[in-house]
């Protein structure tokens, strides 16, 4: 079952490669839709340890191909699986060079479903590595004027990041003899190593911490995003940023727990710190898109404030903020595109007035704000609640400067919408028509996502809940 979740992309790819562009468009979406069915049948049929695979791969290292989910990986196999679909369907319409697009976002699908489902470090690092390759080319194969050199900058700085994450799983390696993330979490082999149980943290700390990214790791994000189309964006801040913030909580958290419990106060500072940097510029920005992505920044700060205070409910809000931020920053950067695709610009001062002309247009962007800035009803609400609730009582002072950055995304959100959508008329194009059917379609499912997890969150943190549970035991031993 996790092996055809997992390569289904895979193999649709390289079947519409041969196929009419029109028949390859309806494989992508196909595909895609699909996978998501797959994964919910996954996610109604889901108890801990009920689907797991363990292959001998490569005995000398004592690396198998082992997959399996639970209540922090399923919420981001449901998130990557429910985001693909709707970047597939938003670029329905797409016409340029679509079979080598939709190859890519079907490849990126599975390297991303792969890390999630990973339970072997080298496998983990295969999916990591590969997750890079299909960015840098969607960036610099579509994206807008700079592509070129945004793809090449993000490309140096996550590899970078993932030389040090192999550095890590080496220290790993030699501490415990295996590959294993299971067997790691259980032996803990780098209790009491003192120097080579810190480096290995610092080594996983900046590979993870680059591809959050947190500050100072993050300069790489705001020119990718502006400059790769619509859906990479969209995939690159819900889906793969994710990437960082699980490996923290799957990774380093389980089989790092004295070094982590030591160091934990680090993780706070650059977590409120990442919170308040992000928001602060993200307020600055005269690009909408830009504005978004450094919203991005702020966000993932949460999540590592809560990991750094590690309790149950703060882990398990971090997890809920991954599924939040990654279904809500995904609506804001296909409604960036909506933007650009209408006036060629994403500089708000071009635009002003346009709910007049495009209502639903105006609807969704505001929906979508509010749902960023953590307003009650919508899952951003739910998830920053835990992580505040959670690291309270362990980081008084860092939690109540964090609380700065709500004010300061709402400040940002409102402001950006007022310039474009409200006061007298002004477009870079004359009219600027509403969304399409198409892109409703796209965009219409993640922000109703987020208002049903707002409302009926139990279902969701009744699967996160035990996996968070057992994260903070292994930290608090």
């Amino acid at each position: 079952m996790l092996s055809v979740i997992v390569f289904l992309p895979l193999a649709a790819a390289m079947l519409l490669l041969a196929m009419p562009v029109k028949a390859a468009r309806w494989m992508w979406i196909g595909a895609s839709a699909v996978d998501m069915a797959l994964v919910v049948w996954l996610w109604i049929d889901y108890t801990p340890g009920a689907y797991e695979v363990n292959v001998r791969w490569i005995p000398s290292v004592s690396s198998g191909y082992h997959l399996g989910v639970d209540g922090l990986s399923l919420p981001l196999v449901a998130l990557t699986a429910f985001l693909f679909l709707a970047c597939a369907v938003y670029s329905f319409r797409d016409t340029d060079r679509l079979k080598s697009y939709a190859a890519l976002f079907l490849f990126m699908e599975t390297v991303s479903l792969g890390l999630f489902v990973s339970l072997d470090l080298i496998l983990f690092f295969v999916f990591f590595d590969l997750s890079i390759v299909g960015m840098y080319f969607v960036i610099a194969g579509w994206g807008h004027r700079d592509a070129g050199k945004a793809a090449l900058k993000f490309f140096l700085y996550t590899f970078l990041g993932s030389l040090a994450l192999l550095l890590g799983f080496i220290g790993l390696f030699l501490a415990g003899n295996t590959f294993d993330m299971v067997e790691l979490a259980r032996q803990n082999p780098l209790a009491d190593k003192g120097f080579l149980s810190a480096a290995v943290l610092v080594a996983l700390g900046v590979g993870f911490a680059i591809k959050t990214p947190t500050v100072p790791f993050h300069t790489w994000l705001p020119p990718a995003h502006t400059e790769a189309p619509a859906a990479g964006s969209a995939i690159l801040a819900g889906v793969l940023l994710k990437m960082g913030t699980y490996g923290f909580v799957r990774i380093m958290m389980p089989m790092l727990p004295d070094t982590w419990r030591e160091y934990a106060v680090v993780f706070v500072v650059v977590g409120v710190v990442s919170v308040v940097y992000g928001a602060l510029v993200a307020l600055a920005q005269q690009d909408f898109k830009r504005m978004i992505a450094y919203t991005s920044v702020n966000h993932m700060g949460y999540i590592l404030l809560a990991l750094g205070a590690f309790s149950q409910i703060g882990v398990t809000g971090a997890v809920t903020q991954m599924v939040s931020h990654g279904l809500i920053t995904g609506a804001l950067f296909l409604l960036s595109g909506v933007l650009y695709q209408r006036g060629q610009t994403y500089e708000m001062e071009k635009y002003g007035g346009l709910a007049g002309t495009a209502p639903r247009f105006a609807g969704l962007t505001a929906l979508a704000a509010f749902a960023s800035l953590g307003l009650p009803g919508f899952s951003g609400f739910i998830a920053e609640f835990q992580i505040f609730t959670g690291s309270l009582g362990q980081a008084p002072v860092a939690t109540a400067v964090a609380f700065l950055g709500i004010l300061i995304t709402a400040a940002l959100f409102l402001r950006a919408f007022q310039r474009v959508f409200l006061g007298p008329y002004r477009s870079p194009v004359g009219k600027v028509g509403d969304v399409t059917v198409v892109e409703s379609v796209a965009i219409v499912p993640l922000v109703v996502a987020t208002v049903i997890i707002g409302i009926f969150p139990r279902f969701m943190l009744d699967v996160i809940e035990p996996a968070s549970r057992t994260v903070v035991e292994l930290v608090s031993r």
